[in-house]
């Protein structure tokens, strides 16, 4: 049955129950964060955000249509996929040390201080906290990566990196959610199963479908190829209780490789996701603040916001600058780093479904979340935003100190010597 959503203007309601006026609702607001992303040159998934915030809180609109979930839920699924997928094994490889030592500590020191604080400070139970400091260790990637893509940064070494540092922090709050929290049955076996023999051979299988049939088909074989291995082990995890947005990064990460020779698939596959799923998972994303049951719990939310920035800060900036970032781009990588939202939902959301928290600590840790998506983001647009130059120079630098030569300094080599 169509559910309704409500729409308030000066005391006046209407209850709309035609399913393309709210589809022309959404977009409309979708519209509208994008002509302010535009004009206000700022990430228009942060608009968006905002945007939610205030349909939610002065326009009471709800997101409790089905369609309007699963579009929401595909947004985050196919933003995840996406992000994985331009991931650069090469760039990977090269910029391997600091991925790893940025993402593990971007995950591992957040979880920690913020766990012992909700447990001693705040006066949570056990695992209550430990729900407090998984959703409060995450990095964003669906915030990163539109971030990266918008401003072109996402073909710099420095992006490439931030991105491999956000695949091992959020890797880090899967696993830590997963071993703490899951269910040891049979479903999570076949899960896990299932995930590693498609992933062993999804390269390979990308790859025949596109060779065969080709990346230009009006039919789109290869586009719905994709859709089908997320959408099926999507089913696998939640049955095994675990995350749609898990498996979808993974795969992402191993057809990299196929995908940095065939961009015009990533490209439409950007353009689908970007044009029609992620609005509506940015705006729900916003829907969740609610500002009059904010104020109440105001000094834990911004006590909670200030710990996650600064555990942040401690654990990202003194190794960005140990692997030859200069101050602004060690600000910004620090920034991009604290951001907030995918995990940190679903990890609260986990919490709540499974009745470890209650409804006012998910609102809290919801509102802080939400939040860490924004604020950051803003700062690190507005104050620290680097070039292009200096992220790609960033790349030319660190792999010179480590004395690794990687592929696309050989073809710059190969381009001197042509010239």
């Amino acid at each position: 049955m169509l559910t309704y959503i409500l729409v308030d203007s000066g005391g006046t309601s209407a209850f709309l129950q035609n399913i393309w006026f709210v589809a022309a609702i959404w977009m409309g607001l979708a519209l509208a964060a994008s002509l302010i992303s535009i004009w206000a040159g700022i990430s228009v998934a942060l608009i968006e955000i905002l945007v939610g915030v205030l349909a939610g809180n002065f326009l009471h609109l709800q997101a409790n249509n089905e369609w309007i979930n699963f579009l929401a839920m595909l947004g985050s699924g196919v933003l995840t996929f996406l992000a994985g997928a331009e991931i650069d094994p090469r760039s990977l490889k090269a910029n391997l040390r600091a991925s790893l030592l940025i993402g593990v500590l971007s995950f591992a020191v957040p979880f920690g201080v913020v766990w012992l604080f909700a447990q001693f400070v705040l006066g949570w139970p056990l695992h209550q906290a430990q729900i407090a400091g998984i959703a409060l260790s995450t990095t964003s990637v669906a915030v990163v990566y539109a971030v990266l893509i918008e401003g072109g940064y996402s073909d710099t070494a420095m992006g490439k990196m931030i991105l491999a540092a956000c695949f091992i922090t959020d890797f880090g709050t899967v696993l830590a959610l997963g071993g703490l929290f899951a269910n040891y049955n049979i479903w999570l076996l076949v899960f896990v199963v299932s995930m590693c023999v498609v992933l062993w051979f999804m390269p390979s299988w990308t790859k025949a479908i596109i060779d065969k049939l080709g990346a230009t088909r009006v039919s789109e074989p290869e586009v719905k190829f994709i859709f089908f291995v997320l959408f099926f082990l999507g089913g696998l995890a939640t049955t095994a209780k675990s995350e749609a947005v898990l498996p979808a990064y993974l795969v992402g990460l191993v057809v990299a490789g196929v995908f940095l020779r065939d961009k015009t698939l990533v490209h439409r596959m950007r353009s689908i996701a970007f044009a029609m799923f992620t609005p509506f998972y940015f705006i729900k994303a916003g829907l969740y603040v609610s500002l009059p049951s904010l104020w109440p719990a105001l000094a834990i939310v911004a006590g909670l916001l200030l710990l996650k920035m600064m555990t942040k800060t401690i654990g990202v900036w003194p190794l960005a600058r140990l692997h030859y970032m200069r101050p602004r781009e060690a600000a910004y990588t620090t920034l991009l780093m604290a951001t907030g939202l995918t995990f940190g939902t679903i990890s609260a959301l986990f919490g709540y479904q499974n009745k470890i928290i209650d409804q006012r600590q998910y609102t809290i840790l919801v509102t802080v979340v939400i939040l860490s998506a924004l604020v950051p983001t803003l700062f690190a647009q507005k104050l620290f935003q680097p070039t292009k130059d200096a992220m790609h120079a960033w790349g030319r630098l660190y792999r010179r100190r480590l004395g690794v030569l990687s592929v696309e300094d050989r073809e710059d080599i190969n381009n001197d010597i042509s010239e």
